[in-house]
Formats: C-alpha cells, structure tokens, sequence
C-alpha cells in the first residue's frame, strides 16, 4: 500500500483570512479558484505586488481593521463600523478619535490589563504549587 501526498487546498476566503486581507479586494484569479498550501506559502514568502499593495492601503478586514484602531471586533460592531475600511479612512478615524473609538480603546486597554494580572497570579500560583 503505498501512500502519494495530495496537495491539500483552502477556499479564496479561508486563504485570504490567513493572508489578513479583505477578499473581495483581491485580484479574480485569486477569488475564483482553490489556493493550496504551497501557493499560500509562497504568498507570504515573496507576495506579488497586488497582496503588498492591498496590505499597505487597503481595504482591509474587519480583523486587521480592529487591530489597527486598538479596538475589539465587537467594539467596531458597536461602533457602527461594520465594512472594510482602508488605511485612509482608518487613519481619519484616530485622528477625528469620535467617542465611541476613545471608549472602546479605553475598554480594551481595561481587557488588556486584567489579562495580564490574571496570567501573572496563574504563574504565581504555578510557581506555588510546584
């Protein structure tokens, strides 16, 4: 019985969430076909002009878009922010910081910390116990 590796391959979708880019964005070559471990690879390892572009100015997932404003996906939700935006339009956001930015900032700063006390007493605790 002899075993022959299949090249295993990911929907558009699933290939651009690990890339971090909005799909409809990308090219339709791109959107339109499977994309296998070893084309992934490669994107990320030398990626074509089109994923530099898109990864510098945009759009952007609402992940990426998160992460850039120091927000939570939920916050972005809450503040009414549910399409992709570009680096553009995230950069106007921070500097005009509506209130609803400043809260959830302040929020996830809040979410930050008590994550980091309750990682320092479990290795506390750890270091107790062992």
């Amino acid at each position: 019985m002899t075993s022959h590796k299949t090249a295993q391959s990911m929907k558009p979708a699933t290939a651009a969430k690990k890339l971090g880019v909005y799909l409809q964005a990308t090219p339709a070559e791109f959107q339109e076909g499977a994309v296998s471990r070893t084309e992934l690879n490669a994107l990320q390892t030398d990626p074509p002009a089109w994923l530099v572009e898109l990864r510098r100015t945009g759009p952007h997932p609402r992940p990426v878009v998160a992460a850039k404003l120091g927000v939570s996906i939920a916050g972005l939700a809450r503040g009414g922010v549910s399409e992709a935006l570009t680096t553009e339009q995230i950069d106007a956001l921070k500097d005009e910081m509506p209130e609803w930015l400043a809260k959830e900032r302040a929020t996830q700063a809040e979410v930050r910390k008590e994550a980091a006390r309750i990682k320092e007493r479990n290795a506390e605790r750890a270091a107790q116990s062992g």
